[in-house]
């Protein structure tokens, strides 16, 4: 090309523009917890996203349950802040927490056992009235809350189980129970707290399974010792070693972390699935 010819600039091919992430739905800021001196939780800052499930791992005594207790309500923390929505939750009680849209699940199943299914549901639907109407008439009357209980049903796989005893259903099915009355509530957090535990390989997968449905529409933490199910299911991980965050990221990025290996998870990452997305 001579000098005098004009120079055409080559079209420009558009940048992809990087996502931009999810805002935080929860997350704490230095929070702390200690009991007689001795820190269960320390200093830690965590955001946990909307559209996500987001995993806490870590060894026996690392302090999971605690931060989820702190999440919750259900302990109040030596220092820091707990912020959920933009608004600061630090100081309410279980149930101003519960209402503002946090629900969560405990190690031990925790539902009524003598009563149906659907029943159980129903009263977790009718927990979320105004007090002053609560006993007015009976829930399954009110159109809004039986709407609520068979949506929760739905989602959590237990429509055709309406009419069976809470207490004679198998272990995995109690949990989907327990995770359906949680969805009555209409929370946007959920809290799990090791929601596998006690279950065999195939129960394990429905619950996985209906972990995967629930990330769309909430937040979900996840705590939960089956690394399998864990790599699986987990969009983002935080590692916690000694009551502080270790290391947060993808599943990716924590298969590959040598800091995460060496202090914690070892050659229990070689047995997660490779092919967990992050």
């Amino acid at each position: 090309m001579s000098d005098s010819a004009p120079s055409t600039p080559a079209p420009s091919t558009p940048t992809p523009e990087t996502p931009a992430p999810e805002p935080a739905a929860l997350e704490t800021s230095a929070l702390s917890k200690s009991f007689g001196g001795v820190f269960a939780v320390r200093e830690v800052s965590v955001a946990f996203a909307h559209g996500c499930v987001n995993a806490i791992i870590g060894p026996n005594g690392a302090g999971k349950t605690t931060l989820i207790n702190l999440l919750s309500g259900d302990l109040k923390p030596s220092s820091g802040r707990i912020v959920y929505g933009g608004r600061d939750i630090t100081a309410l009680p279980p149930h101003r927490v519960s209402q503002l849209g946090i629900g969560r699940s405990y190690q031990i199943t925790n539902i009524f056992p003598p009563f149906t299914v659907g029943r159980n549901v129903w009263l977790a639907a009718q927990s979320r009235l105004p007090s002053s109407l609560r006993f007015f008439r009976p829930a399954v009357r009110r159109r809004d809350v039986a709407e609520r209980a068979e949506r929760a049903l739905v989602a959590a796989g237990l429509a055709d189980s309406v009419d069976r005893i809470a207490g004679t259903i198998s272990h995995g099915e109690q949990r989907q129970l327990e995770i359906a009355m949680l969805l009555a509530t209409e929370p946007q957090v959920l809290l799990l707290d090791e929601p596998l535990a006690g279950m065999g390989p195939e129960e394990g997968v429905g619950i996985v399974r209906l972990i995967q449905g629930l990330r769309g529409d909430h937040c979900v933490v996840l705590i939960e010792h089956d690394m399998d199910a864990v790599f699986a299911v987990a969009d983002r991980l935080t590692v916690m070693v000694g009551g502080a965050v270790l290391e947060t990221g993808t599943p990716a990025s924590i298969r590959a972390s040598d800091t995460v290996r060496k202090a914690y998870l070892g050659d229990a990452l070689d047995g997660a699935p490779q092919g967990a997305t992050a």
